[in-house]
């Protein structure tokens, strides 16, 4: 299988991977530091392909793509995005798949741009009243000390040694992919080989030091009005004022959203694949 497919966007190339059929394209948003997005939600987007026609967009620093000199910042992301799917053929309106730190880019997305998103499915996705109830308790500098304190631990683990086969649990294999049977023995190597590859890059540790900066760009772009289906588990956070769960929810009935929720943790896309693929397909033969 090939995965690899690269756009020019700007001064620097981003892998748009799409696979399926169907007149609907579904977009699926990587998570910060999701160091392979293409192999990272297969197990997710390769229940939806028989149906509808799926596209995985890595962001720079991600999966295959290259280092973008521009901003991590909402409007850059987005457009970067956009600009890479058109070039790649597929055309909007657009179902946005995202997970996890792309819900920011996702809610900023159908806000400005309500022409091209027919509906978002959301996997675990952050809401900005999370984001912004963590920048409450958790100060600029405390966040960016703890950025340079997780690039430190990670450099331990690029090394591949002791530390990196001790953490594997916690960092190359957080998700089950590499002991799992979704991924073939081929794919494990190539995650492997992006995993090291994409460790270290500049682009995952700028946008969570613009985390807040972002969800208030977000927030302020106003609750969505498209159709939305999100599933939100039971992640925990350091955040005191409200719990992962509450602050999902609280969005979602704002924004008259179907919601699901679960207690495979935040990557349940590879832990109950099955079902939420049934979910979203079944949400999205409503919008038909």
């Amino acid at each position: 299988m090939i995965y690899k497919n690269m756009i020019k966007v700007n001064n620097t190339y981003l892998n748009v991977y799409f696979e399926g059929k169907g007149n609907l394209t579904i977009v699926f948003m990587a998570g910060s530091g999701v160091t392979a997005p293409v192999l990272e939600y297969k197990p997710l987007y390769r229940r939806m392909s028989d149906s509808y026609k799926i596209a995985v967009v890595e962001k720079s620093g991600y999966g295959f793509s290259g280092s973008m000199t521009t901003e991590r910042t909402v409007e850059n992301l987005v457009n970067e995005s956009r600009e890479a799917l058109k070039k790649a053929g597929l055309q909007p309106p657009y179902v946005l798949a995202p997970h996890s730190y792309s819900g920011i880019e996702a809610i900023w997305w159908a806000n400005n741009y309500p022409e091209e998103i027919k509906a978002i499915l959301g996997i675990d996705m952050v809401f900005p009243n999370m984001a912004l109830a963590q920048a409450k308790e958790i100060s600029e500098d405390k966040k960016v000390k703890m950025v340079i304190q997780q690039r430190k631990f990670l450099s331990i683990i690029a090394r591949q040694g002791l530390i990196s086969k001790l953490f594997k649990n916690q960092t190359i294999n957080i998700s089950g992919l590499m002991t799992g049977n979704e991924l073939s023995t081929d794919e494990k190597v190539l995650y492997q080989k992006l995993f090291y590859k994409n460790i270290l890059n500049k682009e995952v540790s700028e946008e969570s030091v613009l985390a807040t900066a972002n969800a208030e760009k977000a927030d302020k772009s106003g609750i969505i009005k498209c159709p939305a289906c999100f599933y939100i588990s039971n992640m925990k956070s350091p955040v005191k004022a409200i719990t992962w769960q509450k602050a999902g929810i609280a969005y979602a009935k704002k924004c008259g959203g179907e919601y699901h929720l679960s207690k495979a943790g935040h990557t349940l896309y590879a832990s109950i694949p099955d079902e939420i693929a049934e979910t979203f397909k079944n949400f999205l033969k409503k919008l038909s």
